[in-house]
């Protein structure tokens, strides 16, 4: 009995021992304790954390929605397309139009008032081709019939104005600041559904997506994952402040549909668009003479360097601008105006905010070794002076016309040419000639005046052939009759 009472002694000195050895070799249990103290212990306490955020996030929203829904609205249009049927036959002898019948074609988009005397900014695309124009306020469901101010292919924008006083008109933020990650709304009219807003983040800056059809396209695109659907376009992407950061233009998706991309220009190019059509009726567009390309790995790894900041020229037009500065081929452009450059998109749209004869810093790398030039930037005639508009219009061929510019005489190598905009009607929508085409010779004969090409077609009865470039550079070639 002794012994069983000694045995039992021990074993529980030595439990007591062993206790207090585990508990000095885990020190670090205790610091994970009180690394932990301040994490809520219950399901309720996460949830009200949770509900508080929420909850600031909805009355962003709200506040946000009241401010620009009444800012937005819904634009109709009606223009008269060419409609063939299965039969050309009937089409013929029922309306004596060798290009078939003509009928009235509805289509919508949405638009942003921006002042308040009822100038609306929205996308070209929304109104390209239209005979007319009406704009329904989302606030009041009034109707106005609205006039086209101005357009700019190169960023698919275009200037309309209604005849109001004292309109709603929203407040311009500041694209710059937008941060990836945060908070955007997305305001319009998708499927016809008038005043529908939807909530997402902005997903990435500066996208190029090669949609804008142009000869000088710029596309920097603010990309938001808000639901953005058919109907959209021309409408406010806006920030928790309810300011307009953007104007919703484009969608990526395989069905036409809403599929998880969407994309607006950026509110401080919509700014200078505005301001140049208001002014000038014509967008003061500066040149730089440059032609530059992204950084991809393949170039890095050639140039030996170990991130793709700036953008890499390809090319310097000769006695152009940067030539006079010494812009190099070969550099790469890692600054414009102190502003880093990481991709074209981002060149592109610094370059935008310009106008012919500012002039410009850029910071390039050139062998390793950083160095700043200034480069004063010229228009689309090859100087300094302020564009003025000066398009000749034709009624009977339903479109205006122009001589080509230096710059895209050089930029095609071509002599002479007249560019085709505005098209709207008349004979040259029956043919189907597209938007800025440039016509290099029509029967044979080549033309650096509007008027006298005009003049030369509106006479020509019998066979007529005109042939020119697309915006892509590739030729083109059309052949009709006509009595």
């Amino acid at each position: 009995m002794k012994k069983l009472w000694i045995i039992g002694a021990f074993a529980f000195t030595s439990g007591i021992l062993g206790a207090f050895t585990f508990h000095l070799l885990l020190p670090k249990r205790v610091v994970f304790q009180q690394a932990v103290s301040d994490i809520p212990k219950t399901d309720n306490e996460v949830n009200e954390v949770n509900y508080k955020n929420a909850l600031a996030n909805t009355e962003d929203f709200v506040k946000a929605s009241q401010i620009a829904t009444p800012c937005v609205v819904f634009i109709k249009t009606i223009s008269q397309q060419q409609q063939m049927s299965s039969d050309p036959f009937f089409d013929f002898w029922s309306n004596m139009d060798f290009f078939g019948r003509r009928g009235p074609v509805t289509s919508s988009g949405s638009g942003v008032i921006i002042s308040k005397d009822g100038y609306i900014v929205t996308n070209l695309h929304v109104v390209k081709d239209a005979d007319q124009i009406e704009v329904i306020t989302n606030n009041n469901k009034h109707s106005y019939k609205a006039k086209l101010i101005g357009s700019d292919a190169s960023t698919d924008l275009a200037l309309i104005k209604i005849e109001g006083s004292n309109m709603q008109n929203i407040v311009f933020g500041n694209s710059d600041n937008v941060k990836i990650g945060e908070w955007v709304l997305a305001v319009g009219n998708p499927f016809n559904l008038t005043s529908t807003v939807t909530a997402g983040i902005v997903s990435a800056k500066g996208r190029n997506i090669n949609i804008v059809n142009s000869r000088f396209p710029i596309e920097s695109f603010i990309q938001t994952d808000a639901a953005i659907n058919p109907g959209n376009s021309g409408g406010a992407l806006v920030n928790t402040d309810g300011e307009l950061v953007g104007i919703n233009t484009a969608i990526a998706s395989n069905t036409g549909s809403y599929n998880g991309y969407g994309f607006a220009i950026p509110v401080n190019i919509v700014q200078k668009i505005v301001k140049d059509l208001i002014e000038f009726n014509e967008v003061q567009r500066g040149f730089t003479g440059l032609d530059v390309k992204d950084i991809d790995a393949t170039l890095a790894n050639k140039l030996n360097i170990n991130d793709n900041l700036g953008v890499y020229v390809v090319s310097v037009l000769a006695e152009g601008p940067s030539d006079a500065a010494g812009v190099k081929a070969g550099d790469l452009i890692i600054k414009v105006n102190e502003k880093p450059i990481d991709s074209k998109a981002i060149f592109d749209e610094q370059i935008s905010y310009t106008r012919p004869g500012d002039k410009v810093k850029l910071t390039l790398l050139r062998s390793g070794k950083e160095t700043e030039l200034y480069i004063k930037l010229i228009n689309r005639e090859g100087n300094t002076a302020i564009m003025r508009k000066n398009t000749i219009t034709s009624v009977s061929l339903g479109a205006d016309f122009q001589p080509v510019s230096k710059v895209e005489s050089e930029r095609y190598g071509i002599k002479s040419g007249i560019k085709v905009s505005n098209i709207r009607g008349g004979k040259f929508r029956q043919m189907n000639i597209p938007e800025d085409f440039i016509i290099t010779s029509f029967n044979k004969k080549e033309y650096t005046s509007a008027e006298e090409f005009i003049k030369d077609f509106e006479k020509t009865r019998g066979q007529l052939l005109i042939e020119g470039l697309y915006s892509n550079g590739s030729r083109g070639f059309y052949s009709f009759y006509t009595y």
